[in-house]
């Protein structure tokens, strides 16, 4: 039987900070934002394009969640952004104040750089199977 990966919850301060960073920085799509009680909404966000895993926007509630918004990997890469435009998608988050770590760097497997989410997680942005020198 097959499985795939439908959902991931990503603890953030405030729904509609978190909002404003994935779909503008990220260009990703608000899916669902839908009150379920006064302080609770279930907010979906999806990557642009076909396939791969939603984002659940989670917002902290009490000091353990809060203290693991911005380090959910205890400071790994957590996330995998893969795209078809690298070059594209770095400059558009570098306009929207996205802070990278490194300068693009030459994989085995593609163009990557290492970037912040607002909360300070860390991403890999990924175009598989290209080079700096096909930049």
């Amino acid at each position: 039987m097959p499985h795939s990966l439908a959902t991931v919850a990503l603890l953030v301060r405030e729904y509609d900070e978190a909002i404003a960073f994935f779909t503008t920085a990220l260009r990703f799509q608000l899916v669902e934002d839908t009150p379920m009680t006064e302080h609770k909404r279930w907010v979906i966000a999806s990557p642009p394009g076909d396939g791969g895993a939603n984002l659940l926007l989670a917002r902290a509630v009490g000091d353990e969640q809060l203290a693991a918004v911005g380090n959910q990997a205890g400071g790994r890469v957590f996330l995998f952004l893969h795209t078809t435009d690298f070059w594209g998608d770095y400059r558009h988050m570098q306009a929207h104040g996205v802070r990278f770590v490194e300068q693009p760097r030459q994989e085995p497997y593609g163009l990557v750089v290492v970037f912040l989410d607002l909360y300070g997680n860390r991403w890999d942005l990924i175009e598989p199977g290209q080079s700096l020198e096909e930049s």
